[in-house]
């Protein structure tokens, strides 16, 4: 078995971050019960930000990133995993604080993965990724908190053509619900569309900060990426006793309303971690996942490319340049 292996590497020089490809040993990788054969990991808003150096995200150079990855089980110390096992592994500060799923192999703690669903193969799992992962999270919350397919209005999804919108239209349509998208391109109405969304709606027309504490009723719930003056907006136009789920802060994290919208309407924002969740939960997301995802959809979704293709595809996540998942296959 070949021990060395690609990975796409960072390092810091006067606060510059620069990327390049090189061999690593197995050796190298950092302590953990499992090592990983990573088949396939995914570019996400997180990582945009890490391969540019932005956020302070990452503290210790050199550094593998990747926030997520996908892959077969190579060695284990752990009772829980055997060789040749598939699993997946999202949060726990992988690819921030832990070498992440930007190189061929990674060697994790055993309590961070959880096995493949069954039904999903390892590149579909990284088209759903971290994004997916969460938007599952968040309609979960929604769903949780009392949001059914019978309330009035619609289900706003902000930031709608990114990877994790693009997940939440694609997963509370398949459940019933009725779902307005948010874009700031036009272009892609149709692709939305085809998503399940109900409506397109501008996004200036939630971006903007409130004009008054409480706007005309309109949304049922929302699942929001963008946050900022759009979470407020959305908040101030929830209809009664609706609920945002809160899974990202694009926009900014400032937040400016005042209290009405909750004390008169009843209004909550549901946040939503990723990160650190329990096991458990995890499981039942991933479940959920594999059986409501629309798979042959998922190559709808889906741009793959190579390590090399990362640095420019960083850049471009950040400008909002790209449409729903990027999948990375780091053997490539």
């Amino acid at each position: 078995m070949v021990s060395d292996f690609p990975a796409l590497m960072l390092d810091e020089t006067d606060g510059k971050v620069t990327a390049s490809i090189r061999r690593l040993a197995e050796s190298d990788l950092p302590e953990g019960e499992v090592l990983v054969k990573v088949d396939y990991s995914t570019l996400n808003y997180k990582d945009g930000m890490i391969l540019n150096g932005l956020g302070r995200l990452v503290r210790k150079y050199p550094h593998i990133p990747g926030v997520d990855f996908a892959g077969t089980v190579e060695a284990s110390s752990s009772p829980e995993f055997k060789p040749g096992d598939k699993v997946i592994l999202t949060g726990w500060r992988v690819g921030e604080t832990h070498w992440g799923g930007y190189g061929a192999k990674a060697r994790v703690k055993a309590e961070w993965l959880v096995p493949l669903p069954a039904g999903l193969t390892t590149r579909q799992a990284m088209a759903v990724g971290t994004a997916g992962f969460t938007a599952m999270l968040a309609v979960m919350a929604l769903e949780d908190h009392g949001l059914r397919t019978t309330d009035e209005g619609e289900v706003l999804v902000t930031g709608a053509a990114g990877g994790l919108g693009s997940v939440a239209v694609l997963l509370l349509s398949r459940l019933g619900y009725r779902v307005a998208a948010s874009t700031g391109r036009e272009s892609l109405g149709e692709y939305l569309r085809s998503l399940g969304a109900a409506s397109i709606v501008d996004r200036a027309e939630v971006g903007a900060p409130p004009a008054k504490p409480l706007l005309s009723e309109r949304w049922a719930a929302a699942v929001d990426s963008v946050g900022g003056a759009t979470l407020a907006n959305t908040v101030a136009s929830l209809r009664m006793r609706g609920a945002v789920a809160s899974c990202g802060n694009a926009g900014g994290i400032e937040f400016s309303l005042t209290v009405l919208p909750f004390l008169l309407r009843g209004a909550s924002i549901l946040g939503i971690d990723s990160v650190m969740c329990p096991k458990p939960k995890r499981m039942v997301a991933w479940k959920r996942l594999a059986e409501l995802l629309p798979l042959d959809k998922l190559d709808q979704l889906t741009t793959e490319i190579r390590l090399v293709d990362l640095p420019e595809m960083g850049a471009r996540i950040l400008k909002g340049d790209v449409k729903g998942r990027v999948v990375v296959d780091p053997n490539r």
